[in-house]
């Protein structure tokens, strides 16, 4: 069993269970208890708007979940797939890439996201 890649796939569960809870817990809590929120734009945030923030927010987590399942199932391979391994490690490091220049640096998933992604080439 690749020590990596099992560090990857809890690492990446681990991201995606913080992202939701404290998304929740810091954000969405609030959000609930108000009908129109303040935007950038001219137009406010309508419930409709926030419920889709909410499912997209959640669909991050959803998807860390999922890699972290498909990186434990080749960490029990003895010839993990390559292309799975690289496909999972370039996609986590542009999203932390992303994270990183949305927040400057600020939000700590970046870190989260770049170290899962140099775990997955660290197992090839």
């Amino acid at each position: 069993m690749s020590i990596y890649l099992t560090a990857a796939a809890v690492l990446s569960v681990l991201v995606g269970l913080v992202h939701s809870i404290l998304g929740e817990q810091l954000i969405f809590k609030q959000l609930r208890f108000r009908s129109v929120l303040p935007s950038l734009s001219a137009k406010p945030l309508t419930v409709r708007n926030i419920r889709i923030v909410w499912a997209t927010w959640h669909l991050a987590t959803v998807l860390g979940l999922a890699n972290g399942a498909v990186l434990l199932h080749l960490a029990g391979l003895s010839h993990p797939a390559p292309f799975i391994v690289n496909t999972i490690a370039c996609s986590t490091l542009m999203s932390g890439f992303l994270v990183f220049v949305a927040t400057k640096g600020r939000h700590p998933g970046w870190l989260g996201l770049s170290l899962i992604a140099i775990l997955c080439w660290m197992s090839m």
